[in-house]
């Protein structure tokens, strides 16, 4: 338990370092202590009951001394007459809440008084009860946490969220044009609740909502916000979140710098408006949401289009597509005038009849063309066949010479070629003789 006793503190517990709200710092535990009672060691043998469990547990914290404690007052208790008052100290980042027993005196002495929701640096000695096993912590100082110290840690908070890119633009998603249905988180009966449903049904009557009413000042808002917001996000009919809530202090509004919402919105699905305050209020909200609306009017009027607005938008539209079409049948009507009064589609026949003569000169030119081609031509074949047979053999047997063959038909051209007595024919113009070779030349 020294080892345990060494790593926990007020620094663990306190954002500022452990100081409180006019730099008080926090006392150091105490140095590890030995367990010198007489109760012999545990073992599986001789185990201990619990009650002496309990009161070494006792003991060991009793041993802590006094720490200085931050947090956040979730509730007061006080009984008339009572001199004791108890205090419920929530620690919003972890979720985890102590009882604190204070005297009243104590609790007078603060100023501003102290109220739910406040947060405070106490000074106070855990005790551990060990017949009902239970630690609680009894304060003898209270402080509450000023506006400027709050400012610093909403400040140091804030550049720990964007050095983890929780307020990176590129991350930010855009709400659709027209939300099938829009889940709003916000106070029960409260001035913003009906500004964002005024303002959003008077653009647009159809618009659907899921409203889920959660406490949104004080010690319960934070985690009745989460809660909301799984629902939400979890619902696929929701296309998009509104976390509404209308002006305040900076204390009032304190819940909506909470790191732990800042990082359920950012893990959320589902796009996020924060319609928080009025237009000079920035929670940290206002950072990681998808979309800041400066006030819940202002969500109203961006959630939805104006459907005055888009019915005005689509009269122009068709008034502009009739004026276009209109000008192009005019246009085009009027080019079809113009074609239609020219003189070929007046009076084609006038271009028919201009256009005959042409024709025919034409076509008398072609035939005069043609029939020279053709004397031509006549004339240039009766020249070739009569030079064909002035140079055919039928020509020079005209001329009374005769064509001397064998009886194979072989042309005898020589004499020589033939022998005394051998067969002849002889080819004239008229035809053809039989002949005898009767002798040789000598």
């Amino acid at each position: 338990m020294a080892d345990r006793r060494d790593r926990t503190g007020a620094d663990r517990h306190s954002p500022t370092g452990g100081a409180s709200g006019d730099g008080v710092t926090a006392r150091p535990y105490p140095c590890p202590v030995t367990d010198t009672d007489a109760t012999p060691r545990s073992s599986a043998d001789e185990p201990w009951p619990v009650r002496v469990v309990s009161q070494k547990i006792s003991a060991w914290i009793g041993r802590l001394g006094w720490v200085w404690v931050d947090g956040q007052v979730a509730q007061i208790s006080r009984r008339p007459g009572a001199s004791t008052v108890f205090l419920t100290l929530r620690d919003p980042s972890a979720d985890l809440s102590l009882t604190v027993t204070t005297n009243r005196d104590v609790l007078d002495l603060g100023a501003p008084e102290l109220t739910d929701g406040a947060r405070v640096v106490l000074r106070a000695k855990p005790e551990f009860y060990p017949a009902r096993g239970t630690l609680s912590l009894r304060a003898d100082e209270i402080r509450q946490v000023g506006l400027g110290e709050l400012l610093a840690r909403l400040e140091k908070l804030k550049k720990l969220l964007a050095a983890e890119g929780l307020f990176d633009r590129a991350r930010k998603r855009r709400p659709p044009f027209l939300p099938q249905r829009i889940g709003l988180i916000t106070g029960r009966a409260s001035a913003a609740e009906r500004d964002v449903l005024t303002n959003a049904r008077r653009r647009w009557p159809a618009v659907d909502f899921r409203v889920v009413n959660v406490a949104v000042q004080g010690s319960g808002a934070v985690p009745q916000m989460i809660d909301a917001l799984a629902v939400l996000d979890a619902d696929p009919s929701i296309d998009v979140i509104v976390i509404a809530r209308g002006g305040g202090s900076v204390e009032d509004l304190l819940p909506f710098s909470d790191e732990a919402l800042c990082r359920a919105v950012f893990g959320c699905r589902t796009p996020v408006v924060s319609a928080v305050g009025h237009e000079t209020d920035a929670p940290l909200l206002d950072y990681v949401a998808d979309v800041r609306a400066s006030t819940p009017t202002d969500a109203g009027k961006r959630l939805v289009p104006d459907l005055a607005e888009e019915l005005r938008l689509i009269a122009l539209a068709r008034h502009r597509l009739d004026r276009a079409v209109a000008g192009l049948l005019d246009r085009e009507t009027h080019r079809l005038e113009m074609v239609r009064s020219r003189p070929v589609l007046a009076r084609p026949q006038v271009l028919l009849d201009g256009r005959a003569g042409e024709v025919d000169a034409l076509r008398d030119r072609a035939t005069r063309c043609l029939e020279h081609r053709l004397s031509a031509g006549t004339a240039g074949l009766g020249h070739t066949l009569a030079r064909l047979r002035a140079l055919s053999p039928a020509a020079t047997l005209d001329r009374g010479y005769a064509i001397v063959q064998d009886t194979a038909g072989a042309v005898v051209r020589s004499p020589d070629d033939v022998a005394v007595g051998d067969p002849l024919r002889l080819r004239l113009a008229g035809g053809e003789l039989p002949a005898v070779a009767a002798a040789r030349p000598e």
